[in-house]
């Protein structure tokens, strides 16, 4: 990935927008990334591909309905009993208490 400084990335505003199409730009200063420059359609896919996260008390009724409908296209059945156990508590997916 080409870095460069804020100072040069503004003296030299075309040449750096030129490079955006070999991949990222790391703008930095004092020597610490602070910003990156993307081609428009770098950017366009990251977008598609972002999430939000929301604690389950934060969902609507409308979205809990919604993911209650949802379904997975898939040839394989499957279930929840699929994830394998782990010792972590931690663990992104745990296991349902009851």
């Amino acid at each position: 990935m080409a870095s460069v400084p804020a100072s040069q990335f503004q003296k030299n505003f075309g040449e750096w927008h030129d490079r955006v199409h070999q991949g990222p730009v790391e703008i930095t200063r004092y020597g610490r990334p602070t910003a990156y420059l993307v081609s428009a359609d770098l950017f366009q896919q990251l977008w598609e591909r972002f999430r939000i996260a929301v604690p389950v008390e934060d969902l609507l009724p409308g979205d809990i309905d919604l993911i209650m409908q949802s379904a997975v296209a898939t040839d394989q059945p499957y279930t929840l009993d699929d994830i394998p156990e782990s010792d972590d508590e931690t663990a992104v997916l745990p296991r349902a208490r009851g």
